[in-house]
């Protein structure tokens, strides 16, 4: 069936091919990943059915964004375009900056996000100005601050339309009032001249703000918890390359935080590959025993049978 809400969709996610290639791997199990599965085979209703038992009872987040995001996928498949709608609400909500990228999604579909959120940015930004209020009244003017900030960048948002000026003007005044409010922290103490002592080995400490890589010697490199690959289908193959290389910025939690191609398979593979590479899990880098976040480099090669 090649219906035109079929059309709009398939493009959204294109992470919807959870046959893996390379490295061995088997199917996800967890919840998501068999949504994934069904929708992938048209099964939209047992999609949705799984997907609305996974929604919490106090949703955040992440957790309620990759939830909907895939409801407003099943949903605009079966025809059903205003609980769609609704979906795509609830991840603007939970997320007012999130958009779907080219990658991800077609389109008419990006432009059915960008309506929404034309839509209900300027209740999310009037809601934010008023938490932030309510934190400076109460003299919190550190977090007040970072709040301010927050309804800026949604009032400077395009989908804004340049609405808003006078809260605009409102924000930025009450911005300036929570810096110049906000106490200079404290200098520090003090600390008395230690007592002379034989010199001990240097012991390199992580840096927290920087993203170490195969150049440094002395930090031991993540292993793979899980690495998923997406396969690579018939349309794909004519066009697809043997080799690729993919990026990918590791926490010190194993959680993948940045993925990028730096060598390309083929375009639609590669979209797949950027959505799938989110999920991908290691054991975190360290350096002497720490955490550290890790710059890492993957040769792909493709499996053509």
């Amino acid at each position: 069936m090649d219906s035109p809400a079929r059309r709009l969709i398939l493009p959204f996610l294109l992470a919807a091919s959870l046959t893996h290639v390379a490295f061995g791997q088997t199917p996800s199990r967890d919840p998501l990943g068999a949504a994934r599965d069904l929708y992938a085979s048209a099964r939209y209703d047992e999609a949705l059915a799984v997907l609305n038992d996974m929604r919490p009872a106090e949703p955040t987040g992440s957790d309620l964004k990759s939830i909907e995001q895939y409801r407003s996928l099943c949903l605009l498949a079966l025809g059903r375009g205003t609980e769609a709608e609704t979906a795509i609400a609830a991840v603007v909500t939970a997320d007012p900056s999130y958009q779907p990228g080219d990658a991800e999604a077609s389109p008419r579909v990006r432009a059915a996000f960008s309506d929404v959120r034309k839509r209900l940015l300027p209740e999310i930004a009037r809601a934010r100005y008023a938490e932030a209020k309510g934190t400076f009244d109460k003299k919190d003017y550190a977090r007040a601050t970072a709040q301010f900030k927050q309804v800026l960048v949604l009032l400077d948002d395009p989908d804004m339309g340049g609405k808003q000026g006078d809260m605009r003007t409102l924000t930025q005044g009450f911005l300036d009032l929570a810096i110049a409010a906000t106490p200079p922290p404290e200098p520090p103490k003090p600390v008395p001249a230690p007592t002379p002592a034989a010199p001990e080995p240097v012991v390199p400490q992580p840096d927290p703000n920087r993203i170490y890589t195969m150049n440094d010697t002395d930090v031991v490199p993540p292993t793979i918890v899980r690495q998923d690959l997406p396969r690579l289908t018939p349309l794909m193959k004519p066009q697809a390359k043997d080799h690729g290389i993919v990026e990918v910025v590791i926490d010190e939690q194993g959680r993948v935080t940045a993925v990028a191609v730096r060598q390309s398979i083929q375009p639609m593979y590669d979209a797949e590959l950027l959505a799938k590479g989110r999920e991908w899990r290691y054991t975190p880098a360290t350096l002497n025993g720490k955490p550290v976040r890790y710059r890492k480099l993957i040769q792909l090669n493709v499996n053509r049978e």
